[in-house]
C-alpha cells in the first residue's frame, strides 16, 4: 500500500493549487493489499466501483443544510431553538455569515460542508484515461460508462459555474511531474466554460441509454434525457442576465487581461438555449416522460384530494411511478431527513420532526383561486389578508377544517398552495387515512403540532407538505418516511424554461409561449394566463407584453418548483436575488395560544445584507494565496 499511497499523494499535488484538501477524501476503489492504481481497472468489478465513485461526487440535493439551494436562501426557515441547527452551514449563510476567509459550503476546496468537486473531476479524468485497460468489459458497456463519466465531468464543471462563475477547465489531469507554474491554472471565460460543458454533454449523449432499468444498481444513472436537459439548463444560464452582458462584471479580467464575462448581452444565446430546450423536451417525450397525474387505486377520494395527490406526487413519487421526473439522485441518496424535518409531530416520538418551515413570503407567492397573484386579483381582498376568518363555506371542504378559524391569507388560494403547504387548521391528506378522517393541523402553542417541545416546532406557521410523501406513515410511534429523492429535473422545469426562452426570443408573446405555461397551470387546476388576467387581474393585458409575460413565467417557476432547490439558482441567474433576499423572514407568532395571539406577523430575521457580491460565491483566500492566478470574485 506504500506505493499506492505515494501515487495518490502525487496525484493530489497536481490539484494542490486548487485546494489544500488531502487524499483522505479519495475513495477506496482499489482492493486492500494491492499496490497500484492500475488494479482499479484490472477487471470489470473494480472499474465499476470507480465508476460509482465518480457518481458519488455529485452534490447531494437531499441534504437540507448542505446543498446550496435549500436552507440558506429565502424559501425555508428552521427551528432556531435547536442550537445544533444554527451552526449548520446553510443556517450560517442564511444569517449573513458567508465570507472569503473560510467560506461555508465550499465546493471548490471541500470545506465547511462543501465537497471538493475538483477531486470528482480528477477522478472522471482518471477513469476516462484508464477505462480502455479493462479486459473483461463488453464494448457496449465501455462506451456507456465513458458517456456517463463524461456527463458527470460536465455536470461538475456546470455546478461550479453556477456557484462561482468563471472557473478553470480541467479536461485532462496534469502529469505528476508537472512544473508548479503549469498547474497554476487560470479561470476561463464563462462562455468558454459553457461551450466546454455543452461539448461534453453532446459527446455523452451519443452512447447513453434512452431509458434505464429501474433496479437498485441503475436507479439515478444517466440517460439521454438527463444529459439533454442539463445541456438546455446550462445554455439558459449562459443566456440569462447574470452571465450575459452583466454590467457589474464588465471590467472583470484576469492577470492575462482576458475578460471573464461577455461585455455585451447577446440575444442569440436565448435562441441557442431554445433549440437545446426543444431537443431536450423531444428526447424526454420520446423516452416516455410526461406530466404526472396520480391514479386512484382502491382509494375513494374527491377530485380535489386527487389533485392534491397529483401536485405533491409530481415531486415525491418515485421515478418508477412518475414519468415527470427526468433526473433524481440514485437510490442511495434519499430525502428521509429532509422529509422528517418538514413533517408535523404526528408521532409519540417526535425527535427529528417539525424543524423546517416555509417563510410567509413563500406562502404569499402562490396565486389566488383565480390564478393571479394575491396583490393583482381584483376580487380577493389583499389588504385584509392578515385578518382572521372562520370557515363556513363548501369551497374549503378539502382544504380547511370545517368551522375553524385561520387567516384570510389561507382562504381562496390555488390548489398548489394547499398541496404544497400545511398551516394551522388546514387538512393534511395521507393515504394512511380515509378522506373522511383526514388529519387536521393544529399549530398554535400547546396544540399537538405547535409549540409543545422547545426543540421541535416550526417558526413561521407553514409546514412544507410538498416534501413529505403522502405514502409516509402518520400513525406509527416514530417517523417512518416513504423513501424518495428530491428530483433534480422534472419535465415541468423544462416546459417553463421553454416558455422563458421563447418569450425572450420573440418581440411579444404568443401561443407558443402561453402553451408551455398553461400546460403547468391546467395540471394545477387553473385557467390559462391570458384568460386569468383578463377576468381577474388588475392589469388585464399583462400576459400580452414581453415584460409582463417574463414576470408571469418567473412567478410560475417560483411556485411550481418551490422547495426543490431551483429558486436560488433562478433568482441569481435572473439577477433578482437582491430584491427577495433582503426582505425580512416573517411568519405567524408560533407562541400564540389564542387565534388573535397566533395570527400576528412576527419578524424572525431581518439582518440580511445581500449585495451584488453575493451573486457569485467567494473563493477561499488560502486558495488564492496558493494560486495567485485565481482571481477572487468581485466584492469579496
Amino acid at each position: 500500500m506504500k506505493d499506492f499511497t505515494k501515487i495518490v499523494k502525487q496525484l493530489t499535488m497536481v490539484l494542490s493549487l486548487f485546494s489544500l484538501t488531502n487524499c483522505s477524501e479519495y475513495l477506496n476503489v482499489v482492493p486492500d493489499g494491492v499496490p497500484t492504481l492500475d488494479n482499479a481497472f484490472s477487471n470489470r468489478i473494480n472499474s465499476e466501483k470507480f465508476l460509482f465513485s465518480c457518481y458519488n461526487m455529485l452534490p447531494n440535493q437531499n441534504d437540507p443544510f448542505v446543498y446550496p439551494a435549500n436552507v440558506g436562501f429565502d424559501e425555508i426557515w428552521w427551528d432556531t431553538n435547536v442550537g445544533g441547527l444554527n451552526a449548520r452551514s446553510g443556517s450560517r449563510i442564511a444569517t449573513n455569515d458567508q465570507n472569503s476567509a473560510d467560506p461555508f459550503q465550499n465546493y471548490w476546496d471541500g470545506r465547511r460542508d462543501g465537497r471538493n468537486l475538483w477531486i470528482g473531476i480528477r477522478d472522471c479524468n482518471i477513469f476516462l484515461e484508464n477505462i480502455e485497460k479493462v479486459p473483461d468489459l463488453q464494448a457496449w458497456e465501455r462506451v456507456r460508462w465513458v458517456s456517463e463519466v463524461k456527463f458527470i465531468k460536465a455536470y461538475l464543471h456546470y455546478f461550479l459555474l453556477q456557484l462561482y462563475g468563471p472557473i478553470p477547465i480541467i479536461d485532462v489531469n496534469q502529469p505528476v511531474n508537472a512544473n508548479p507554474e503549469d498547474v497554476r491554472v487560470f479561470r476561463e471565460p464563462v462562455d468558454s466554460v459553457v461551450n466546454f460543458v455543452v461539448r461534453l454533454l453532446d459527446e455523452s449523449m451519443e452512447n447513453l441509454p434512452d431509458q434505464i432499468e429501474e433496479t437498485t444498481t441503475d436507479m439515478g444513472r444517466i440517460t439521454k434525457s438527463i444529459a439533454a436537459s442539463v445541456k438546455a439548463k446550462a445554455l439558459v444560464w449562459a443566456a440569462s442576465p447574470l452571465l450575459n452582458g452583466n454590467p457589474d462584471y464588465v471590467s472583470y479580467a484576469d492577470k492575462r487581461d482576458i475578460q471573464l464575462f461577455p461585455s455585451q448581452a447577446e440575444n442569440a444565446k436565448w435562441e441557442r438555449a431554445l433549440q437545446a430546450i426543444d431537443e431536450a423536451i423531444n428526447i424526454c417525450h420520446q423516452n416516455g416522460h410526461s406530466l404526472f397525474h396520480f391514479k386512484r387505486g382502491f382509494e375513494t377520494m374527491s377530485d380535489t384530494t386527487l389533485l392534491k395527490y397529483t401536485l405533491r406526487g409530481a415531486v415525491s413519487e418515485r421515478p418508477i411511478d412518475n414519468p415527470e421526473i427526468v433526473w433524481a439522485h440514485p437510490a442511495y441518496n434519499n430525502a428521509n431527513q429532509f422529509q422528517n424535518y418538514c413533517t408535523p409531530k404526528f408521532f409519540t416520538t417526535y425527535s427529528g420532526t417539525s424543524e423546517l418551515s416555509a417563510t410567509l413570503k413563500i406562502a404569499e407567492q402562490y396565486y389566488t383561486q383565480n390564478g393571479v397573484p394575491i396583490d393583482e386579483d381584483r376580487f380577493w381582498g389583499y389588504s385584509n389578508r392578515y385578518e382572521m376568518r372562520r370557515d363556513t363555506g363548501s369551497f374549503h371542504r378539502y382544504y380547511i377544517s370545517r368551522g375553524e378559524t385561520t387567516a384570510n391569507l389561507n382562504f381562496y388560494r390555488e390548489p398548489r398552495f394547499y398541496a404544497h403547504l400545511a398551516f394551522d387548521r388546514s387538512l393534511y391528506e395521507a393515504l394512511a387515512q380515509p378522506e373522511d378522517q383526514t388529519l387536521v393541523i393544529k399549530n398554535r402553542s400547546g396544540d399537538p403540532h405547535g409549540v409543545v417541545f422547545n426543540d421541535a416546532h416550526i417558526k413561521t406557521g407553514y409546514f412544507i407538505k410538498k416534501l413529505v410523501s403522502f405514502r409516509s406513515a402518520t400513525t406509527t410511534a416514530s417517523p417512518s418516511p416513504y423513501r424518495f429523492s428530491i428530483p433534480l429535473i422534472r419535465l415541468s422545469d423544462l416546459y417553463l424554461l421553454r416558455a422563458e426562452a421563447a418569450n425572450e426570443v420573440k418581440i411579444e408573446p404568443d401561443n407558443e409561449v402561453y402553451q408551455w405555461v398553461d400546460s403547468i397551470r391546467f395540471r394545477a387546476g387553473l385557467e390559462g394566463v391570458v384568460q386569468s388576467w383578463a377576468k381577474y387581474g388588475t392589469i388585464p393585458g399583462k400576459p400580452t407584453t414581453k415584460e409582463g409575460m417574463r414576470e408571469i413565467i418567473k412567478r410560475e417557476r417560483l411556485i411550481e418548483l418551490a422547495f426543490e432547490g431551483q429558486r436560488m439558482f433562478d433568482l441569481r441567474r435572473w439577477k433578482d436575488a437582491m430584491r427577495y433576499m433582503n426582505q425580512p423572514v416573517q411568519g405567524w407568532d408560533h407562541q400564540g395560544v389564542k387565534p388573535e395571539e397566533y395570527y400576528q406577523i412576527v419578524t424572525y430575521f431581518n439582518n440580511r445584507n445581500y449585495t451584488t457580491k453575493d451573486y457569485l460565491w467567494p473563493l477561499w483566500m488560502t486558495t488564492i494565496i496558493q494560486n495567485p492566478n485565481l482571481k477572487q470574485n468581485p466584492g469579496w
